[in-house]
């Protein structure tokens, strides 16, 4: 059992995906029942509070607290039995939901609760939460598919629970000890107040808020399982839990249908529910405008759009299904489309699921936070309710998307709130008492899924008569006498505007931000911490260091919520010089994936690069930074005199790793006579309509200056005047990538002065290396911000395809199998390399196999070769052994082709190799 106290661990856990913030006690990491039971007892002879926390995504601040953090998801997963005949699973609390659905799905079941979180959330987290899903509306919530449940007390006290008959009740209630105290205590309860339970408890299905009482009631059959599912870690520790699973539809469609806005949306949803859907899902027009135009392209016109999916037993049931409930509803729609093509649906769904991060940011790049994220009213209210609260909203000045789970009259949204000032956290304050006056109204709840936390206890005795909420308190005390399990949640709750974690602190930067306004501390406030860096199954480059070590700071939230308590200066109290913080970064490929993965755009990788520069401002660096850092002035060296300094190297090969900070089981690349050299023809001045300058990177110029040749082949054919420039260039980006931002500076100021004649005349930059282009596209403002040169060379940089999408190419008739650069991922897209690829007649398979694990000088750096092997056999390396020997294995970035080649028994081309072949071909 690991328990934990240090400063930077702490630090990873003072918040969940909520607005709380909480330096807790320390935190445990049990692998078993075993370990649960002993740091349970730990805590009770210390006194000590207990936190349960699942994958930490908890929205309302269920998951941190002032206590002991008790972290079920890193070892104590795993699902210990699936019964397919009787269709149950018998799990441990730590197990990640989508693994739990991979091992349900080759028998034709599911799981019927699935959040949006389903990649990373835990089961014991579900159950704490009653978490509900798109699919709930056909499935149910958590609390519909828990049978049984093995428990652990405060006091020690272990017990399974579940439905319980009048008989049963009865014999437990007659035991010893606190089992049969909480039995006689649970049967006086409900036996007493039959009428309160039966009324004020409705069955409605998105009634989350407080305590499910009403699973004790006789007809519910007593069922103490159920009545614990909600309940926050407030009452016991779940051991382990046995749920029942949903048969998998044989046939799906998703049909989405155009309103013109929210309100007409809500207001279609009840004639939608008698058609049987498995979901009724809706985004408003607010969130789909902070996507980037291309992931919009599928939605049809509207100002609000439903998502509805229907099921089928035969072929095109569903889709038949789904076309007919679109014709039902013509005359209220601005269009529609059916699909049943799985890629283009996930698509769609990806939209939805990523709303609770697109929603951080509005599209004035204003902040936007949780708070009043998660209520629900029954459907037939939902419309009525949200013409309220939009004018509720504007009444106080707010602004919010909405998106959420309209079949069951559960909206999410994210306000503009200001809790930077005392003014703003007081309008917080009555925005909340407002809203749940009005949601009370409504006949609704608080919460719908999210539960309660520190966001929504204090607000209960809105929603609920104080015969109910004293009810609440006798059912937790009957549990937890001693008030130690995630104490201040549900009753005797905590404020609702105490201990809010966001926090303004100016800190003077070397690089722009200009996407935060300049400001580093806004910069990390945009991991609100929904977790997405945490995914290990499915696709993305997003986290590579995370999907190796399974630590939560290897993750980009673990980093981001370090590098927030840096700048709050409570626990990591020496700012930029931090160690916990530096060892963090340390295993941060810089890959960018986040920049594009991650719903708010965080980029750990700019953000690692002004801390190495701070963190090592007038220090000795790491011996890599100048090996590595430095390399394009090494390979100038180098590039003189080629044959002799791969003489040297070969030679001195070991000493020159042990000094250079270099990995020894790497080996070094060959230098060659660089492409600048070979060809001073193309240093000229073009006269031609298509003029375009040729990058020289540093990598390809001197590696394999083979693959410029190709390139400037290609675009010649394609009618392009190349040229390369006069002088010597370079992007800085290693530089960049070590953290030496003031020397990265300089390099680009000398190479916009040598560049800004050719862009003033007009000139395109082609680039070969992902990674340098993508410097150029993306960084270089926040490296030269305001710079006018600058913003040109962002301008007129293109991708190698991004030239070529017009041109003509012979039919090659090959496969090949695409491994995309990480910052091409992140920053410049590969589209127009598929489509080029597909005119030259290339059938390419695009490897969703996330970052090749080299990442320019982080594989080559002593100490992180197992973790850059790693990452390589996450999905790249395995993709590659399976291809045919005929295919042809295409990479673009310099890294990638490298990792490949030592990795492997492949060489990987870049594609302007494989064009130059349809070139030539067609002449």
């Amino acid at each position: 059992m690991e328990i934990t106290r240090d400063a930077a661990t702490l630090a990873l856990y003072t918040t969940d995906a909520s607005n709380y913030r909480h330096v807790p006690l320390g935190v445990v990491r049990p692998r078993n029942a075993e370990e649960v039971i002993e740091a349970l007892a730990y805590c009770r002879d210390q006194g000590l509070p207990v936190i349960a926390r699942g994958g930490g995504t908890s929205v309302a601040g269920n998951s941190c607290g002032p206590g002991v953090i008790l972290d079920l998801s890193r070892y104590f997963g795993g699902v210990r039995e699936l019964d397919p005949e009787r269709r149950l699973a018998r799990v441990a609390p730590g197990t990640v939901l989508d693994d739990l659905q991979a091992l349900a799905a080759p028998h034709g079941l599911r799981f019927g609760p699935d959040p949006s979180t389903h990649s990373r959330c835990t089961i014991g987290g579900m159950i704490g939460n009653n978490a509900c899903g798109s699919h709930s509306v056909a499935w149910g919530r958590t609390v519909d598919v828990v049978r049984e449940l093995d428990v652990l007390l405060y006091d020690g006290t272990r017990m399974t629970v579940g439905a319980t008959t009048p008989s049963e009740v009865d014999v437990r209630a007659a035991k010893p000890g606190s089992e049969g105290r909480i039995f006689a205590g649970l049967r006086d309860l409900v036996g007493h107040n039959l009428g309160l339970l039966r009324t004020e408890l409705s069955t409605w299905p998105r009634r989350v808020s407080g305590y499910g009482l009403e699973h004790l009631l006789p007809e519910n059959g007593f069922d103490v399982a159920k009545a614990l599912v909600g309940s926050e870690g407030t009452c016991v520790t779940v051991l382990e839990a046995t749920v029942s699973l949903a048969e998998l539809p044989k046939h799906k469609a998703l049909t989405v249908l155009g309103f013109p806005s929210d309100i007409a949306a809500a207001d279609a949803v009840m004639d939608i529910l008698p058609w049987s859907p498995l979901t009724v899902e809706g985004v408003d027009a607010d969130l789909v405008a902070l996507l980037p135009a291309h992931r919009r392209s599928d939605l049809p016109g509207g100002g609000a759009w439903l998502f509805v999916e229907m099921a089928g037993d035969e072929p095109g049931e569903a889709e038949h299904r789904a076309a007919d409930l679109a014709r039902k509803l013509a005359g209220r729609l601005t269009g529609q489309v059916v699909l049943t093509d799985p890629a283009a649906q996930k698509r769609l769904w990806r939209i939805r699921e990523e709303g609770a991060g697109l929603a951080t940011r509005l599209a004035d790049g204003s902040e936007a936070w949780p708070g009043w994220e998660d209520a629900a009213v029954p459907p037939e209210n939902l419309g009525a309710y949200l013409r309220d609260f939009k004018a509720l909203m504007a009444e106080h000045g707010r602004q919010s998307v909405v998106y959420g789970h309209y079949g069951e009259g559960c909206l999410h949204m994210r306000l503009d709130f200001d809790l930077l000032s005392e003014p703003g956290i007081a309008q917080f304050r009555t925005f909340l008492e407002q809203s749940a006056d009005l949601v009370a109204a409504h006949g609704g709840s608080l919460s719908g899924e999210h539960g309660d936390g520190q966001a929504r206890s204090e607000l209960l005795p809105r929603m609920y008569s104080p015969e109910v909420i004293g009810l609440f308190e006798r059912f937790k005390t009957l549990f937890d006498p001693d008030g130690k399990m995630n104490p201040g949640i549900l009753v005797n709750a905590r404020p609702v505007d105490a201990d809010l974690r966001v926090r303004s602190s100016a800190m003077p930067t070397f690089l722009g931000f200009p996407e935060d306004h300049g400001r580093f501390d806004e910069a990390m406030r945009r991991c609100v911490g929904v977790g997405k860096c945490r995914n290990t199954t499915g696709g993305g480059v997003m986290c590579p260091s995370y999907r190796v070590t399974r630590e939560e700071k290897d993750s980009t939230r673990g980093r981001a919520h370090l590098l927030a308590e840096m700048i709050n200066g409570e626990l990591i109290t020496d700012g930029w010089r931090s160690e916990e913080v530096r060892d963090a970064l340390d295993l941060c490929l810089s890959c960018k994936g986040c920049l594009s993965d991650c719903p708010v755009d965080v980029d750990m990788a700019t953000y690692k690069a002004e801390f190495q520069y701070q963190h090592y401002r007038g220090r000795i660096r790491p011996a890599s930074h100048y090996s590595m850092g430095w390399l394009p002035l090494w390979l100038r060296l180098a590039g003189r005199m080629p044959r002799i300094a791969n003489a040297v190297t070969k030679v001195l090969s070991k000493p020159l790793k042990r000094l250079g900070g270099i990995a020894a089981e790497r080996d070094l690349p060959t230098f060659a006579k660089p492409f600048t050299y070979r060809r001073e023809d193309l240093k000229r001045w073009a006269t031609g309509e298509r003029r375009v300058v040729l990058w020289p990177d540093s990598f390809n110029n001197h590696f394999t200056p083979e693959v410029l040749d190709a390139a400037a082949e290609v675009l010649t054919a394609a009618g392009y005047e190349v040229v390369i420039p006069d002088r010597a260039v370079c992007c800085g980006l290693t530089w960049v990538s070590t953290g030496q931002l003031d020397m990265a500076r300089r390099v680009l100021r000398n190479t916009l002065d040598v560049l800004k004649p050719y862009l003033e005349a007009g000139y395109e930059v082609a680039g070969l290396e992902p990674s340098c282009t993508a410097l150029f596209r993306g960084d270089l403002r926040a490296l030269l911000p305001g710079d006018p040169t600058a913003e040109l060379l962002t301008v007129r940089t293109k991708t190698f395809a991004e030239l070529l999408t017009d041109t003509d190419f012979a039919d090659l008739g090959i496969d090949t199998l695409t491994q995309v650069h990480c910052h091409q991922h992140a920053v410049l897209g590969f589209a127009a390399d598929e489509k080029v690829m597909a005119a030259a007649g290339i059938r390419n398979t695009t490897m969703d196999s996330g970052c090749c694990g080299l990442a320019g000088n982080f594989g080559f750096e002593d100490g992180h070769y197992d973790v850059s092997v790693a990452c390589a056999e996450d999905r790249m390396l395995p993709a590659v052994r399976a291809a045919s020997p005929e295919t042809v294995v295409v990479s673009d970035g310099f890294s990638c082709r490298t990792q490949l080649a030592q990795l492997s028994d492949r060489r990987a081309l870049h594609l302007a190799e494989v064009l130059r072949q349809a070139i030539r071909l067609r002449s």
